[in-house]
């Protein structure tokens, strides 16, 4: 398996050989190619923190051990959440981040997620410097005097969800009166931790965790889809629980389950939470060019523009800057609140939910019913060595000259009211098809027309 190295950051499976997976010596470089750009303080600093995976203390010991021979300084929050780790870089006035964990890959993948000193993602064009002195082996070690240090510290649980807490479209009260009942599936990792004593701190006293043992076994794929859920959607029924929350591994990603044991739909996280920000807050919205439509109509709806983004969190949050955007994030259930800070953060997108449920004040059947009823088919094809990805989408192009095409992250086509997404995935080996339309049965025949193009191209 070949290394992945994108504005996702370096990823890869663990084991095998140097260079072709995310072995120690891969580890070793890039995370000294990296600390030696961000670090430009005479002292520097950096946040680190990890999810549950199995290889994690393994790959932590690597990357704490390689600053600190740098002479940086290292703030090393244990067991976090891609979000803590971001809001911690803010708190710290460090000089950056490093959050190890894949996301929604499997037990056998780790990953460097690198910050800047924002706790925002780094550039591309940093990040390709990152990747020019890796290749280079261009850095150099402290001497024994200038070494670094370790500091633990396990703070930033409470401070995040203080945080939360305090946000001023976050109403516990509201919540509180409520009198939830939730089902969390944690797939194994620290939202076990984390999700639990977020929803006591908002209200929320009856919690039954499910796969709640952090230890990086995944239950299931951790990627929080419907296909994924069928545990959580018959707790949820089994406990007669007002709603079923599920995240992935490293807690940036969150999605619903109604009370009935059916998907409220991880598309349809932003836009319920898009829909109670701009009732509170006018302004303008951002998601990826991967994302429903939905979006854009609750929007206009509430006086705002939207604009889509090319996939990828920096992407997205690049866009929100540019058009002052009030509320934005991704599709896979991605909630990026900008003035909490630039991150995909389950953590707020919970306290923003139910606040917004609770306000709603029925069930959260009801409240999904209130909103466009549209239908992602997604999918994705294994990529093999060889493949020249450029030809098979100019061929594809060609094929569909007379139909809208935009060409900024790979290749969508529109067809009337419907539309087709292909691009190379930032984060696995694989081209994903994503297309939308309001029947199930036409989004995935529009997908499954493009995936025989995508074949026979190939």
């Amino acid at each position: 398996m070949a290394l992945i190295k994108s504005i996702s950051g370096i990823r890869g499976t663990i084991g095998g050989l140097p260079g072709e997976n995310l072995s120690p010596v891969d580890i070793v470089k890039f995370t000294a190619a990296y600390g030696s750009i961000v670090a430009k303080k005479a002292r520097p600093k950096i946040v680190v923190g990890r999810d549950g995976r199995i290889s994690g203390p393994m790959v932590r010991d690597l990357v704490l051990s390689t600053l600190t021979a740098l002479g940086i300084d290292v703030v090393d929050l244990g067991l976090s959440t891609t979000p803590t780790v971001e809001v911690a870089v803010k708190m710290e006035n460090a000089d950056g981040g490093i959050i190890l964990t894949a996301s929604h890959n499997p037990k056998e993948w780790n990953a460097l997620k690198l910050l800047n000193s924002e706790g925002e993602f780094i550039s591309a064009a940093i990040g390709a410097e990152v990747l020019k002195k890796a290749a280079a082996e261009d850095f150099v070690f402290a001497n024994v005097d200038k070494l670094g240090t370790v500091t633990l510290n396990n703070s930033y649980l409470q401070k995040h969800i203080d945080a939360v807490i305090k946000y001023p479209l976050v109403d516990t009260k509201v919540i509180a009166k409520q009198d939830f009942k939730v089902v969390v599936d944690a797939v194994n990792s620290t939202g076990a931790t984390f999700v639990p004593a977020l929803l006591k701190a908002l209200g929320v006293n009856d919690v039954i965790v499910i796969n709640g043992e952090v230890n990086g076994k995944f239950a299931h794929n951790p990627e929080p889809l419907p296909e994924h859920l069928t545990q959580l959607s018959n707790e949820v029924v089994k406990q007669k629980a007002h709603l079923g929350i599920a995240v992935d591994p490293d807690v940036d990603r969150l999605c619903f389950v109604c009370e009935d044991g059916s998907m409220f739909g991880e598309e349809y996280t932003l836009v319920a939470i898009a829909d109670y920000v701009l009732s509170k807050r006018k302004g303008n919205t951002v998601s990826n060019m991967s994302s429903t439509k939905a979006l854009k109509e609750v929007t206009i709806k509430h006086g705002g523009e939207y604009s889509p983004s090319a996939v990828g969190e920096v992407n997205v949050v690049t866009k929100m800057k540019e058009v002052n955007a009030v509320i934005g994030g991704e599709g896979n259930g991605g909630i990026i609140v900008p003035d909490f800070h630039y991150g995909r953060d389950a953590l707020i997108g919970i306290g923003l939910f139910l606040t917004h449920l609770a306000n709603y004040g029925r069930s959260i059947k009801s409240l999904r019913g209130t909103y466009p009823d549209y239908f992602i088919s997604k999918n994705k094809i294994e990529l093999q060595n060889g493949f020249d990805l450029s030809s098979i989408f100019e061929n594809i192009k060609k094929r569909y000259k007379n139909n809208p095409v935009n060409t900024e992250d790979g290749l969508k086509i529109e067809f009337d009211n419907d539309w087709v997404h292909l691009r190379s995935s930032n984060t696995e080996p694989i081209i994903r098809i994503y297309a939308e339309s309001d029947f199930e049965s036409k989004a995935n025949n529009i997908a499954l027309r493009l995936m025989q193009d995508i074949k026979e191209f190939m």
